[in-house]
């Protein structure tokens, strides 16, 4: 897909058993995709940024899933494939940012973000090994560009693992997030309507890493979901590894939302061997900027 992605609203319309992706309950079944779910259109975003990853079906493409992790912290199989316009398994997939395809997994209360890179069978089944630290419900992704269809697809579904539910806060939005011993500093502004520039600065022990590696044709990889409805936006660098982009310490990402609300960033950034993942919170309130590091985060419209 574009540098600037997509990103639209999706109405949270699920079965009862799935009411503690609101609040602590008991997840009685696991959840399967459901066709209901699949075409609530974004009514607030404009016809250029059609949501991405709130359907389990578009432009004739559907995502099923075959088999998916049936308990907590339980590391299993997840198979799926993607059906096309003529119901059949599609098995021609254009490479994409160097994968065929990528497959982002992650809890609705925005904890145990995964970025996965599944095999395909000759049938066309994909399939990864999964594990799901905690019972609730989960959000999967399937990020991909099939070669009869001109443009990349972002398709979604619902998974969820039986048991007690208690979902996770919201961190609060800040500049700065830690991972392993990195600094990863946040500036740039989000304007709903309007793409904007984001730097991500990443340092090591109050020292700025200037020999990042290449991870997934660039020196970062950007994703972004929406609070409530998980609206999925995919964005990559402005330069990638081999444009003469420096290998950091900054890392800049030109993205756009549709509107206003809360959002978690999730930074994919690959040194010393390992692809480590920043955890942001920032809010689009008509306007929002970030502050320089040390600074804090400044509101306003």
């Amino acid at each position: 897909m574009d540098t600037r992605g997509r990103l639209g609203v999706y109405g949270l319309a699920l079965v009862v058993a799935f009411a503690g992706a609101l609040g602590a309950g008991r997840i009685a079944d696991p959840l399967v995709p459901d066709t209901a779910q699949a075409d609530r259109p974004d009514d607030t975003a404009p016809p250029e940024m059609e949501p991405a990853g709130l359907r389990v079906a578009q432009a004739g493409y559907r995502l099923d899933v075959l088999s998916a992790p049936q308990e907590a912290d339980d590391r299993d199989e997840l198979a799926f494939r993607i059906v096309g316009p003529d119901t059949r398994p599609v098995t021609e997939f254009t490479t994409a940012h160097e994968r065929r395809m990528h497959l982002i997994v992650v809890g609705r209360d925005m904890t145990g973000y995964q970025h996965l890179h599944p095999a395909m069978d000759d049938d066309g089944v994909w399939r990864t090994d999964l594990e799901l630290a905690d019972p609730g419900p989960y959000r999967v992704f399937a990020d991909f560009v099939p070669t009869a269809h001109s443009e990349g697809l972002v398709l979604g579904a619902d998974l969820g693992v039986p048991g007690d539910y208690a979902p996770e806060p919201l961190p609060e939005p800040a500049a700065t997030a830690e991972v392993d011993g990195y600094e990863v500093a946040l500036s740039g502004e989000i304007e709903p309507g309007r793409p904007r520039d984001l730097v991500f600065t990443v340092s090591r022990d109050g020292r700025p890493v200037t020999d990042l590696e290449p991870y997934l044709g660039a020196y970062g990889h950007l994703v972004a979901l929406r609070t409530g409805d998980l609206a999925f936006l995919h964005v990559h660098p402005k330069l990638d590894s081999g444009g003469g982009s420096p290998a950091g310490p900054d890392i800049t990402f030109s993205a756009e939302t549709p509107s206003p609300g809360e959002y978690r960033l999730f930074l994919d950034f690959k040194h010393g061997g390992e692809v480590r993942t920043a955890e942001f919170t920032v809010a689009a309130d008509g306007r929002w900027e970030v502050a320089p590091p040390g600074e804090g985060a400044e509101h306003g419209h």
